[in-house]
């Protein structure tokens, strides 16, 4: 059984074929949102830098919302494994006080799990890489969801689900894309477009608030109000605009490399629970997405990866197994991109899209 998917567009396809996997291949790296679902892509990541990232020199526009973003903060660190170590440790031993634990104390873990993970100097590694050029996704709330909490939050969430389903372009009413990024990085027009895109500098003093910002789901966490440097307001995941992203809008000018749940995408949060948006199949030229394959996902115990309805379903011990079960068995898909990355074929077992 083959666990690893690998996705290629046809222009990437023309460049492995005559240059093979090496460090500076990707001109880009794209980190969905997905909360728990990360657990499944940690060894991949961590193969992902042994293979390729700490060779590279040239510059790496890492673009993440929520979980996403987060996950590229941890490869931005001096020793992204280390670091990747400490998050999946005290991600997987999180514990609550009840099933439905209240905002507070979800927030309050969240907050301390980051914290674990960047340790004393994370942040400063993450403002001042290199070359390693994170673009932290944030949804700026306007109107009523600029405020954090309140019955004025619900009617201005329920409002933008209702517009959106009608269409996208709705949305900018309610949320604005504020986009924190290395200083002299650039905007990427195609991939982050309309939303009146503002992109803020990151430094070491803002890059734990843009973090926690960027996952912030409403009525899950509590939302980010002002964080520095950036317009004032309430800020909310970035998955609410930018849930997968819109990989149909990639930059022509190089090859995007995207660790993923799965082989369909869907753009934004709301769209999840409209059948004709979610679930995509995405074909862009440049891309390259590495997922596990669903043959792997249904040799899981539960046939699925981990997510965060597992809170709800399963007592913690139960919950905590599981999700160390998939963790474990997730070690094939890193080692099989070593086979691929390594080998003597670099298109070996891919599929054309």
């Amino acid at each position: 059984m083959q666990a690893l998917e690998v996705r290629v567009g046809r222009a990437a396809a023309r460049r492995l074929a005559a240059e093979g996997w090496h460090p500076e291949l990707m001109a880009g790296l794209i980190g969905a949102s997905g909360g728990p679902k990360w657990l499944i892509l940690g060894h991949l990541d961590r193969a992902l830098h042994r293979l390729m990232l700490q060779h590279r020199q040239q510059p790496l526009r890492a673009v993440g919302s929520s979980i996403g973003s987060w996950r590229h903060a941890l490869l931005a660190q001096d020793d992204p494994v280390a670091a990747i170590d400490r998050f999946e440790d005290v991600y997987l031993r999180q514990t609550y006080s009840s099933a439905r634990p209240d905002i507070a104390e979800v927030t309050a873990a969240s907050r301390d799990m980051l914290l674990t993970a960047l340790g004393e100097q994370g942040a400063r590694a993450v403002a001042e890489h290199p070359w390693f050029q994170s673009y932290i996704v944030t949804a700026r709330g306007r109107g009523l969801t600029g405020r954090t909490d309140g019955p004025g939050l619900a009617l201005g969430l329920g409002l933008a689900a209702v517009g959106n389903t009608a269409t996208r372009a709705t949305l900018p009413r309610s949320f604005q894309r504020v986009v924190f990024a290395r200083p002299g990085a650039g905007a990427i027009p195609s991939l982050l477009a309309g939303f009146q895109t503002e992109y803020v500098d990151l430094s070491e003093q803002n890059v734990a608030s843009a973090l926690l910002a960027s996952g912030a789901i409403p009525y899950l966490f509590e939302g980010v109000c002002d964080v520095p440097g950036g317009p004032r307001g309430a800020y909310w995941d970035g998955g609410i605009i930018d849930y997968h992203f819109d990989l149909q809008a990639l930059p022509q000018d190089g090859v995007w490399l995207y660790p993923h749940f799965g082989n369909r995408v869907t753009q934004g949060w709301f769209d999840k629970f409209l059948p004709w948006r979610a679930g995509r199949q995405p074909n862009p030229d440049q891309l390259i997405l590495l997922c596990p394959s669903e043959a792997f996902l249904a040799s899981l115990p539960k046939g699925k990866i981990p997510d965060r309805r597992d809170f709800g379903r399963m007592s913690e011990p139960e919950r905590m197994r599981y999700w160390r079960h998939c963790v474990a068995e997730s070690q094939r898909l890193a080692e099989e991109f070593e086979q691929l990355v390594l080998g003597d074929d670099p298109l070996r077992g891919t599929v054309l899209i």
